[in-house]
């Protein structure tokens, strides 16, 4: 079971986590057509503030999961942007594939690779800049994070390993 300490530092990780590329994301690029904040996050936020442990929470993962998957996610929209179906499925195995491979395997980068197929048109208007904004930049303000807060507490030490 999990103690209340340990749902405390979650929630407070998560918050600030989130809220950092939401700030970012509403006010900073509020005007313009970036993007700064994706889905996906969420789901990193889960892994990097609350499972802190685990290896699919490391910043190796975290890092070369989004970026990773970003890449593959705009090549098969690239290649495929009259197949849909088919940029989809493409996108979440190939980064599924290439993060096995690469041992980086972080699952809300599946969202990351997926997001790029069937996300709006602001999305789609990013190109490969979609690698480095929002899935690198925000996955990096979210490790700054994760490296901060998880590290407050005694019984909390992030990451585990870093390669």
């Amino acid at each position: 079971m999990v103690n209340l300490s340990e749902i405390i530092w979650s929630w407070i990780g998560a918050f600030v986590g989130i809220a950092a590329v939401a700030f970012l994301h509403y006010t900073i690029l509020a005007e313009s057509d970036r993007v700064m904040i994706i889905g996906s996050f969420g789901a990193s936020a889960v892994l990097i503030y609350g499972a802190i442990k685990s290896p699919l929470a490391q910043p190796r993962n975290l890092m070369g999961g989004h970026v990773l998957s970003a890449i593959i996610g705009v090549s098969a929209y690239k290649l495929l942007p009259d197949h849909m179906w088919l940029a989809s499925s493409v996108a979440v195995a190939t980064a599924i594939a290439v993060m096995h491979a690469t041992k980086t395997l972080h699952p809300p980068g599946g969202a990351t690779s997926l997001i790029a197929v069937i996300g709006s048109e602001k999305i789609h208007n990013l190109g490969y800049l979609y690698v480095i904004m929002p899935a690198g930049l925000g996955a990096l303000t979210m490790l700054v994070v994760a490296l901060l807060v998880n590290n407050i507490p005694k019984k909390r030490s992030y990451p585990e390993f870093w390669v």
